[in-house]
């Protein structure tokens, strides 16, 4: 089964960063509607690509430092990472046909 994890600051080096794999990141907070309504594309689509690409929420609210660094000013803000490097930005919610389209892309 497919998985969105919840990661932190301290941990966002090694598994995005440095990961094998591309990743989508999911900039969110818990106050966030828009952000809630991105949750079940997120798992439906962490199953759908589960071999091939990681996917991560970080909390905004308690990883201020990676929000900062990566100059997210409204949320939710996807990021698709591959060899740690940003490829895409999406802010705001985005349908899954749509987020499919890039995720094909970084494989």
């Amino acid at each position: 089964m497919g998985e969105v994890k919840e990661i932190k600051a301290d941990e966002f080096e090694k598994e995005v960063l440095k990961s094998k794999k591309p990743a989508l990141v999911d900039f969110w907070a818990e106050w966030c509607i828009p952000c809630k309504k991105m949750e079940p594309v997120m798992d439906q689509l962490s199953e759908e690509f589960k071999n091939h690409i990681n996917f991560f929420r970080l909390n905004v609210d308690e990883n201020p430092s990676i929000a900062a660094e990566y100059s997210v000013r409204g949320i939710p803000t996807l990021f698709l990472f591959k060899n740690g490097e940003v490829v895409e930005r999406v802010v705001g919610v985005i349908g899954k046909k749509e987020l499919v389209k890039k995720l094909r892309k970084l494989l």
